[in-house]
């Protein structure tokens, strides 16, 4: 079964991902199955998605909840579950008003929308740039790509939109340099994901929210991958001390179904008016309902205090098997979100940890990068430091 589902694929499906020679069928917590009856422990959550785990209880009941009610009317229309899931996510974060969307990438598009947007209702047409930096990832789509930095993503598609400028991350002379007065927008991932789990230092973010103030620009926050319990806590940014104009959401919101969000503070809120974006199947009561659940379970303090818990035991873990191989030299992250770093192509250490049973994903070619999900208990840490050190041991 498995040969003739990956030969369908071959022969109908476009070619833009290189997938492993298995083919999964069923998940459980953070266990993952494939079709020969293989399990392997998921510590790339479908790339941050699976916060909760596979077949989370709580998720499939509203799954079921929200498939005896309505599936979609369009955003023509008022629906509770969307009214709802908005007033948790403003009344958990900075934020005033919420616009939903499908994807980080489509979310990090209405945000260039809406700081180009806020800057021309506040009397500057010409105040169009946009800034981002080295190691950034923001999406596939033209504007999202635009705020991309890395060189293989964006070549095959240029031109992208103009107007935009790159700082080196965490590097507070080179933002000044490239902030100005016709800048609208900002956009930093607080820990970057794809660029290498590397975390914002606390006072580049600081000077980064000074910079939009003297400059009248709108600072926004990619908390695509970082945000929702990632770190944990709710948001990627807290504890940093800086707050954003825009944050833009997506990858565990949904629990697995696509949905994502812009948040904004009321001066953003203010500028956009009926008809200056909109998404036909964005904020649909079915994914909203969903989505609900999985902020409530989030949210809860004690849920965070055990992901806090269990991410410190995580980092020790993850020390004691850095400390008994020389295929990895250093870690950096926080929380749930980890990049190991390798002396060795990381894709290596990937492909050989599938046969020890064990899915891990990479940001670049020498960072492991580990997702677990946040549900993610202390003998299953155990058993992803076994299962990495076995891997490394086989590749070295």
């Amino acid at each position: 079964m498995t040969q003739e589902i990956i030969n369908l694929e071959k022969q109908y499906v476009l070619h833009t991902y290189n997938r492993p020679p298995f083919t999964f069928t069923r998940g459980d917590g953070t266990w993952i199955y494939d079709t020969d009856g293989n399990r392997y422990l998921d510590a790339g959550s479908g790339i941050a998605v699976n916060a909760l785990g596979h077949q989370h209880e709580a998720v499939v009941r509203a799954i079921k909840e929200a498939a005896d009610g309505l599936l979609h009317v369009s955003n023509l229309y008022h629906t509770a579950p969307h009214a709802k899931l908005a007033q948790t996510l403003c009344e958990s974060s900075f934020a005033d008003k919420a616009f939903f969307c499908n994807s980080g990438t489509e979310a990090n598009e209405g945000a260039i929308k809406f700081a180009r947007k806020w800057a021309k209702v506040n009397g500057n047409e010409q105040k169009i740039e946009l800034v981002a930096f080295s190691g950034s990832f923001h999406g596939r789509t033209m504007g999202a790509l635009s705020l991309t930095s890395r060189e293989k993503y964006r070549a095959p598609f240029e031109p992208l939109i103009g107007g935009t400028r790159f700082a080196t991350f965490n590097d507070l002379a080179s933002a000044e340099a490239a902030i100005n007065d016709q800048t609208c927008g900002v956009i930093v991932e607080p820990i970057q994901g794809e660029g290498g789990v590397t975390p914002a230092n606390p006072k580049f973010l600081a000077g980064l929210r000074q910079l939009c103030n003297r400059h009248n620009a709108l600072l926004i926050f990619d908390e695509v991958q970082c945000g929702l319990g990632r770190t944990g806590q709710l948001w990627g940014h807290q504890g940093y001390g800086t707050t954003p104009d825009i944050m833009t959401l997506a990858k565990p919101l949904g629990g697995g179904l696509p949905i994502g969000a812009i948040l904004v503070n009321e001066s953003v809120a203010q500028v956009m008016q009926p008809g200056d974006h909109a998404s036909t199947f964005a904020g649909g009561p079915f994914v909203c309902h969903v989505a609900n659940t999985v902020l409530q379970q989030i949210i809860k303090p004690e849920f965070l205090a055990r992901v806090q818990s269990n991410s410190l035991y995580l980092q020790e873990t993850l020390k004691r098997v850095i400390s008994k191989t020389s295929l990895l030299t250093d870690m950096r992250g926080k929380g749930m979100m980890w990049g190991l770093i390798s002396t060795i192509p990381a894709t290596e250490i990937m492909t050989e940890a599938y046969q020890h049973g064990l899915l891990i994903l990479v940001a670049g070619d020498n960072i492991i990068r580990l997702l677990p999900p946040l549900t993610i208990c202390r003998e299953e840490i155990d058993t992803l430091g076994q299962r990495l050190f076995k891997t490394l041991e086989t590749v070295g």
